[in-house]
């Protein structure tokens, strides 16, 4: 039988695209719960049905393959801007590939208008003419409508003519906006992009014994199998150390872990790795909602698509990666004579407090304060011993007052090195007084 989840998804999966939804729409409409309802819209927006946008809410967008995420659909405009659509409705569906600010001559505007953009102007008639006939749609800003000869035209070249109460700069801001998160999507690499399929994966059946575990065991030289029934649903997983010492004849149901960590493949790489080093796992299953086995993912997997993802030129920066840009190594100097005889000697990093760091003080965020930290241990432990790593805990002291323009020097020192862990002393300077401790504690991600 389906579940509320899953009819939900479909529910939302049927809905036209542009269409607005809510938690309480949602539970109202199909008489599920709330909680229900927002889990199911989050796991929709992960999946690409629908996102949720500032200022309009959540609503139904159409599904793209990953490689052309980073275009918007005029639909998609539409919502973004609380528009309205005037004319064109025929080329709705068609992919912006830029915009434009029609903020000069009309002569002038020619050669930056190409087919597939969208110009966004005001009340100027004879600007709206020269973007259609030159394959471009329309924005009309400031709340102005247009003649019937122009919508018209754009219906003739289906060519959508949007208009909207915002203001050029606005709307340019709100587009440009939309298509940064989603060229962030695109870099986030998921599980989905990396699993073993079903048909490169060896599992074994509930009715299997540890007769057929060892015999797949040789012959593949796995020791880790997913189980499942007769229906291809997970139902555990067995590893070699759950039938050491067990008897051939005894059957896998017994031995066998149930319940696993399991993946869907909407997940992230970096969560994935998550879960592997906390629970110190080497494989995991991967599954569709109703826990039918996809494949699996290992440890090995998500270790070269880490370091893949590491080497690619980032497409759009996220808050981490504009911090992390801001941190500049500073040469080795001797090291300092209170290092003690456990701890590493380690280049320190400088930062710049700008304004956008700031909280509503004129003084250093938290948040960005604790960023900077943790951006700092793990550039530390990448570029000093070659490890990925993610913070396991953070534990943060502001001393004093950091104020805007301040120019930071962090200095770490990592006083305990294990194979698994690494614990972090850092410091934060200004001027050579102290402004900021942490203890970091991060577990590194390697093969085991």
């Amino acid at each position: 039988m389906t579940t509320k989840h899953n009819q939900i998804l479909a529910y939302i999966e049927s809905l036209p695209v542009g269409e607005k939804i809510s938690v309480r729409s949602i539970a109202k409409n199909l008489k599920v719960s709330e909680g229900t309802a927002y889990r199911a819209i989050k796991d929709a927006e992960n999946t690409g049905l629908v996102s949720t946008i500032q200022r309009v809410g959540t609503i139904r967008i159409e599904r793209k393959m990953k490689e052309s995420i980073e275009s918007l659909t005029f639909r998609e405009v539409v919502n973004i801007i609380d528009g309205e659509v005037l004319g064109g409705n025929e080329g709705l569906d068609k992919d912006l590939n830029k915009f434009i600010i029609g903020a000069m001559e009309e002569e002038a505007m020619t050669r930056y208008i190409t087919p597939g953009s969208l110009m966004i102007v005001g009340n100027r008639e004879n600007a709206q003419k020269l973007a259609l006939q030159n394959g471009a749609a329309v924005l009309i800003t400031g709340g102005f409508k247009t003649s019937d000869a122009i919508v018209k035209l754009s219906n003739t070249f289906s060519l959508p003519i949007l208009a909207t109460s915002y203001d050029s700069f606005t709307v340019a801001t709100m587009i440009n906006r939309a298509l940064t998160d989603q060229l962030i999507k695109k870099d986030i690499m998921l599980a989905g992009d990396i699993y073993i399929p079903l048909s490169q994966t060896k599992y074994l059946m509930m009715e299997d014994t540890i007769y057929d575990y060892r015999a797949l065991n040789e012959k593949s030289h796995h020791s880790r199998f997913p189980i499942v029934n007769k229906n291809m649903r997970l139902m555990g997983i067995v590893t070699a150390k759950d039938v050491i010492g067990k008897a051939d004849n005894i059957k896998l149901n017994r031995v066998m872990t149930k319940n696993p960590t399991i993946v869907k493949t909407h997940m992230s790489v970096a969560s994935v790795g998550h879960l592997m080093i906390w629970d110190g796992l080497e494989v995991m299953p991967v599954v569709k909602d109703d826990l039918t086995l996809m494949g699996i993912i290992s440890r090995q997997d998500v270790m070269k698509a880490m370091q893949t993802m590491q080497r690619q030129l980032q497409m759009s920066a996220t808050f981490e990666d504009q911090i992390a840009e801001a941190l500049e190594r500073n040469e080795m100097t001797a090291a300092s004579p209170d290092i003690l005889e456990n701890e590493l000697s380690l280049p320190s990093y400088s930062f710049k407090v700008t304004p956008q760091m700031t909280d509503t003080m004129g003084t250093l965020s938290l948040g960005i304060l604790s960023e900077m930290i943790a951006s700092t241990a793990k550039r530390t432990l990448l570029c000093e011993q070659k490890k990925n790593a993610v913070i396991e805990q953070i534990n943060v002291h502001s001393i004093k007052v950091i104020q805007i323009e301040s120019i930071l020097e962090i200095r770490p020192k990592i006083f305990e090195m294990g194979r698994r862990t690494a614990k972090f002393d850092i410091e934060v300077y200004r001027e050579n007084i102290l402004v900021a401790k942490a203890i970091v504690i991060s577990q590194l991600m390697q093969r085991s």
